[in-house]
């Protein structure tokens, strides 16, 4: 009899520990495959490839290559860091603004 207080007392230690495990879950959680992220990773990519095939046929230098792969990491690395203040999402609002930095690349890779 005097068992079942300490056993009651561990099961209720047990459940609060579990329930505190639970709501931090969500909070901690990185979406890096959040639709935002992933439209601007896309994009970046697809850049890289288009980089590399100017390179190849002779209708960009590897300066200017390296200039442009340059302006694609710094886009990545604001991607990155926006998504980090809101556990792996990125707003409309920074969206917009990766969207209009990475056109200004793709202006530049098709001259």
């Amino acid at each position: 009899m005097r068992r079942l207080p300490v056993y009651l007392a561990a099961l209720a230690t047990l459940t609060l520990a579990f329930a505190g495990t639970a709501s931090a879950t969500p909070r901690s959680h990185w979406d890096a495959t959040h639709p935002r992220r992933a439209e601007v990773n896309h994009r970046l990519s697809n850049q890289d490839r288009r980089i590399h095939q100017e390179v190849r046929e002779g209708d960009m230098s590897h300066r200017e290559a390296a200039r442009l792969h340059r302006d694609d990491r710094q886009i990545r690395g604001e991607e990155r860091a926006m998504a980090s203040q809101d556990n792996g999402h990125i707003t409309r609002a920074e969206d917009h603004a990766l969207n209009q930095q990475e056109n200004h690349v793709s202006r530049q890779i098709g001259q």
